[in-house]
């Protein structure tokens, strides 16, 4: 909001004989600025690296953190601490370039911790530095208690459907528990603020600009940096691009059918081999799939920490696992298990955060101990992110209205993960309004060029939104076309990595619309993003 001048008094020149009065009216004026909350503080500190605290952290990854204000527009009502991680430079350093996996939700520590050799070469001339963003991970993380699996048990059978008001009431009960267990943070989750965070841990890391590397939701975080900052626009690589003007019930439907596709094809190869546990009769295995999932939804089974494992949960764990081929065999493997022996535990390890009991929210804004992440951060932080970012919310009557169809929709989009991409969309009901700057604002950024790396047959991610989403930035976004299969392409694809690896390294970008061969797929790791 512009401030208000005051009214200023006549000035009187004169001029020979005559007079001119000149009335200075304040609605005549341009209007200051209002003053902008003091952050000095927040971009004088540095980074205090030391050894990274956890079991299996490896010997040469290095943690440190930066503290950023909770509330940007009142900076003094309380901070939170980021969790950092970071490989030192082994060439002549050049800054650091700074990574973000996806989710939303993804804790990028544990990543960098895992898969961090797929990114060494970026070591010849940075350090490479990754981050648990607001509300994930060591970062003051989220955690709904049971809310999460309250909403989505209303959603089991026809009962939900028949009395949307009792589901309506359940899913508010949710949103009330997502915000008992999460504490001060939740208000102020959402990608805007996270964006803020970058430009803090930016400049703690002692670089004048930006260099990036995000995938999936990373995109997003990256394109709305910079909208916020685009002369600090150092090179930006977005890989896997998200959608930024469709609404979540759109983006859910899009999901749910690349997903639904991309276990077709797992389908077609399992049913070839012997060991598949749906058998060789590819007409009938989908159909088990589908039995599965309603069998364990309503007789979950134990797990080994706690708790129990859901029909939905198997269905998130799938779809993990489908975000690349090389991940076939295991999932074979840990479905065989859970189908003849009734062991949870393989396809546990793909659920990113799996089934258990929850630990309870952080409140004091320093970092967390890694064992005491609550088990469901991942799936309530990406609600809590997400909602954070659309400013949709229905009614109550909207929703009673087109629930059945609403249902119809993403059932015909995907009879196994529908529902559960229809509940990551009813989530949000009972929630605060999120932001319309994602939608209104980023667009026409003015900075660097940046580099969007879209692959043909990412399950979760299409490549439709890398065109429109290159198309809404403006000309500083230069498209790669990647022609391959699976979810990003940078740690699937030896062409996209090479080309990816030259802008960061040494700003040579491809011409705009260039591609990358299929057969370029020769690369054996996924990354962990959810959207």
């Amino acid at each position: 909001m512009l401030a208000k001048l005051s009214t200023r008094p006549a000035v009187r020149r004169c001029a020979g004989t005559g007079a001119l009065a000149l009335t200075l009216l304040g609605a005549g004026l341009p209007a200051a600025d209002p003053p902008q909350p003091d952050l000095s503080r927040f971009y004088r500190q540095n980074v205090t690296w030391a050894a990274c605290k956890g079991t299996g952290m490896p010997k040469d990854l290095q943690c440190g953190k930066v503290t950023v204000p909770l509330d940007y527009a009142r900076p003094r009502a309380g901070t939170l601490d980021v969790a950092l991680a970071r490989y030192r430079a082994t060439g002549k350093k050049q800054g650091s370039v700074l990574l973000n996996f996806g989710g939303p939700g993804g804790a990028g520590v544990p990543e960098l911790a895992a898969d961090g050799k797929e990114f060494m070469d970026l070591t010849n001339g940075y350090d490479v530095v990754t981050f648990d963003p607001r509300g994930v991970g060591r970062s003051s993380p989220v955690s709904c208690g049971e809310g999460s699996e309250e909403a989505s048990s209303a959603l089991d059978d026809e009962a939900g459907l028949a009395h949307p008001q009792a589901l309506l009431a359940r899913l508010r009960k949710a949103a009330d528990d997502c915000a008992r267990h999460s504490g001060p943070v939740l208000p102020h989750i959402g990608t805007v603020n996270a964006a803020r965070d970058l430009d803090v841990i930016r400049q703690a890391l002692g670089d004048k600009k930006l260099n990036y590397l995000g995938f999936s939701y990373g995109t997003r975080l990256g394109a709305v940096y910079a909208t916020q900052f685009p002369h600090k626009v150092g090179r930006l690589a977005l890989d896997g691009v998200d959608a930024l003007t469709e609404p979540l019930s759109a983006q859910g439907l899009a999901a749910a059918e690349g997903q639904q596709t991309a276990l077709d094809d797992f389908l077609d190869w399992c049913t070839t081999d012997v060991a598949c546990p749906f058998g060789q009769d590819r007409r009938t295995a989908g159909d088990q799939v589908v039995g599965l999932v309603h069998a364990l939804d309503k007789n979950p089974v134990p797990t080994d920490i706690g708790g129990s494992f859901s029909g939905q949960n198997l269905v998130g764990a799938i779809g993990q696992a489908l975000y690349s081929k090389q991940l076939w065999p295991s999932l074979e493997r840990a479905l065989a298990s859970l189908v003849q022996d009734g062991d949870a535990r393989g396809v546990q390890h793909f659920a990113a955060g799996g089934a258990g009991l929850t630990l309870g929210g952080h409140r004091d804004g320093g970092l967390v101990d890694p064992q005491d992440v609550p088990a469901d951060n991942l799936e309530a932080a990406l609600m809590a992110i997400d909602c954070a970012d659309d400013p949709d919310r229905p009614g109550a009557a909207r929703i009673a209205k087109d629930l059945k169809s609403l249902q119809t929709q993403y059932e015909q989009a995907s009879p196994v993960f529908g529902r559960y991409r229809l509940t990551e969309v009813l989530m949000c009901y009972g929630r605060p309004k999120g932001t319309d700057f994602i939608r209104d604002r980023v667009k026409d950024v003015d900075s660097a060029r940046m580099l969007l790396v879209g692959t043909r047959g990412d399950p979760a991610t299409p490549y439709r939104w890398t065109v429109e989403t290159a198309a809404r930035l403006g000309p500083s976004a230069v498209v790669l076309d990647n022609k391959g299969d699976g979810h990003t392409g940078y740690t699937s694809s030896t062409c996209v990595h090479r080309k990816v690896d030259d802008f960061l390294l040494y700003g040579s970008l491809p011409p705009n619309g260039s591609s990358c061969p299929a057969d370029g797929n020769d690369w054996n790791v996924t990354l962990n993003p959810t959207n």
